[in-house]
């Protein structure tokens, strides 16, 4: 069993920014991938950001170059950096924890951009 506890959603302008942060009851290295995923009202989810054990990180085209992932591995953390936000980019945010075997989920954090 893993928990994972997301954490710094909120309300926040366009053009603002946000750090999300993800805990988790399992060591990073022994994760195969920590991944942030969101999912806006009516649409299915989809990844955001994803950083393996070893390092590799992808990103979705549509936050390119406005967020990043990042981990604290001492603490077992994985953050989510978000920049130029955009009204777009309103949705929850699930931290997500891949093991070979399954996936566990954290309960999400809401994060809304709006004037």
């Amino acid at each position: 069993q893993v928990q994972v506890v997301e954490s710094g959603g909120g309300l926040v302008q366009p053009g603002g920014s946000l750090r999300l942060s993800c805990a988790t009851s399992r060591n990073i290295f022994s994760i195969y991938s920590m991944g942030w995923y969101r999912q806006a009202p009516g649409k299915e989810r989809e990844l955001v950001a994803v950083i393996t054990s070893g390092g590799s990180i992808n990103y979705a085209d549509s936050v390119k170059g406005r967020f990043t992932i990042s981990r604290d591995v001492a603490k077992n953390l994985v953050f989510l950096q978000m920049n130029s936000l955009k009204p777009e980019d309103t949705a929850v945010y699930y931290c997500n924890a891949q093991l070979v075997s399954r996936a566990y989920w954290g309960q999400g954090t809401q994060v809304t951009v709006s004037s």
